[in-house]
């Protein structure tokens, strides 16, 4: 058993690097990422506020379209900013970019004079250092800050970790190509470049999951804010799902065709075909705003911080009962008839005949005997409770107005925030996976007969 569970978990990351990879490829092709809506957004402004020359389109020039660009790692392939992205490969940071064009010579029509530019100057970012660039055709011979600090001799900018690469036409034609969607013959002529940066590892492996475009905030910030409540709701749903329905599910199986199972089987299904969205509607408009009797929205107050403790606990609570209903009301009905039916099979089965012909009480064959092996089926999904503590109810949480993870997930997709989407995507893919090796734990204590091989 020990082998099967240490293959289970070396099986989380090549499972998490399927899914990541597999959503990551699908939000690069999916309109509307950050660097589109920013676009869109720029020319927008542009069009209330009047039109300005030299825009590369959308509004924004085309050093702004870059920078963007290489903040999202839209300027490299979809496998290098993958590996980007994991923490890999390391970013590119503190881009300084330099054209290499005669001083006081730009363009001349649209041909440019390429041979005679050996030399250029690069403002390094960060710093307010110049560096002096010199090449021989497409390798760099030296790169040198002008200032030397009062030193007789020129120092490398490679000493103080700066690296440096040359960007030919071919390579930002290429570049503007994949921006525009366009044939490369229509592409315009561009001067070679020098392009000085640093790189840093910062990806998943280093706790960096980037920054929300809508939000502003850091990816991780936004989940660990996010968290608490889905806890909250979570810790609480459980309790109260498993708390009703096993002593439910035990009552209407010894009650079998009685009034009491006729009619909690009657609520329970009328709970179970009512979506938690659609009753949370419902209760908001009758409840909330014709009844007065719950608040429209939130969890708290606007006021909660200045209440006392109890006062503070009251409020919660006041917000707490609606949006709980919607939790709990699907899934009452699952569990109570899977107990239910489960226990009536066992009560059937031979070995409780014999217990209870041999002198044991109804009581005792029901809880010593039966109720062990009807909740084995039961058992195998405590492992996936993991999974609802934190991912919460997209639809409950978006009519309630509660700043929990399942309405992050859903600002995400809405607003085509792709650092989110991927963060949000592999806390919950990690859980899932999580969820499904506890499921096993939890069965193999349940039933020692289980053997996992």
């Amino acid at each position: 058993m020990r082998d099967y569970f240490i293959r289970r978990f070396l099986l989380i990351p090549p499972t998490l690097l399927g899914v990541t990879l597999l959503v990551f490829v699908i939000t690069r092709f999916a309109p509307g990422g950050p660097v589109e809506r920013a676009l869109h957004e720029a020319q927008k402004a542009t069009e209330d506020g009047g039109s300005s020359s030299g825009q590369a389109g959308g509004g924004m020039n085309e050093e702004q379209v870059e920078e963007l660009e290489e903040e999202y790692g839209y300027d490299k392939s979809i496998m290098a900013a993958y590996l980007q992205w994991l923490g890999l490969s390391p970013r590119e940071r503190r881009l300084s970019k330099s054209e290499f064009v005669p001083l006081g010579m730009e363009k001349v029509g649209q041909d440019l004079i390429k041979d005679a530019e050996k030399e250029t100057s690069v403002l390094l970012k960060g710093t307010g250092r110049k560096v002096l660039v010199k090449r021989d055709g497409n390798e760099v011979i030296s790169a040198t800050y002008m200032d030397n600090n009062g030193s007789d001799s020129q120092t490398s900018i490679s000493e103080d970790g700066w690296k440096i690469r040359i960007e030919t036409e071919g390579d930002r034609q290429e570049r503007w190509t994949r921006r525009s969607d366009a044939d490369i013959k229509k592409a315009p002529n561009y001067p070679d470049r020098v392009v000085v940066y640093k790189t840093r590892f910062e990806g998943l492996l280093q706790g960096n999951l980037g920054r929300s475009t809508n939000f502003g905030d850091s990816v991780w910030s936004l989940i660990k804010s996010r968290i608490p409540v889905a806890l909250y709701f979570g810790i609480l749903t459980a309790i109260l799902t498993y708390g009703i329905c096993l002593p439910l599910g035990i009552l209407k199986a010894i009650k079998h065709r009685t009034v009491v199972d006729n009619l909690t089987s009657v609520l329970i299904f009328v709970g179970y075909a009512i979506p938690g969205f659609a009753l949370g509607s419902v209760m908001l408009v009758y409840l909330g705003a014709r009844g007065g009797w719950f608040p429209m929205f939130g969890l708290t107050d606007p006021d909660f911080d200045s209440l006392s403790f109890w006062a503070q606990i009251i409020d919660l609570a006041h917000h707490t009962v609606l949006p709980l209903l919607c939790y709990v009301v699907g899934s009452f009905a699952w569990l109570t008839m899977m107990m239910k039916n489960n226990l009536m099979d066992n009560l059937a089965a031979d070995y409780v005949r014999t217990a209870v012909s041999k002198g044991v009480s109804f009581r005792s064959a029901v809880f010593k005997h039966a109720f062990r092996n009807s909740f084995i089926p039961i058992a195998s999904t405590l492992g996936q409770l993991i999974t609802m503590l934190v991912a919460g109810s997209i639809l409950v949480e978006t009519v309630f107005d509660i700043q929990g993870f399942g309405l992050l997930q859903y600002q995400a997709l809405i607003g085509r925030d792709q650092t989110v989407i991927m963060g949000t995507l592999t806390v919950a893919a990690f859980l899932l996976v999580l969820g499904n090796i506890l499921s096993d734990v939890i069965v193999a204590m349940v039933d020692p007969r289980v053997k996992f091989n």
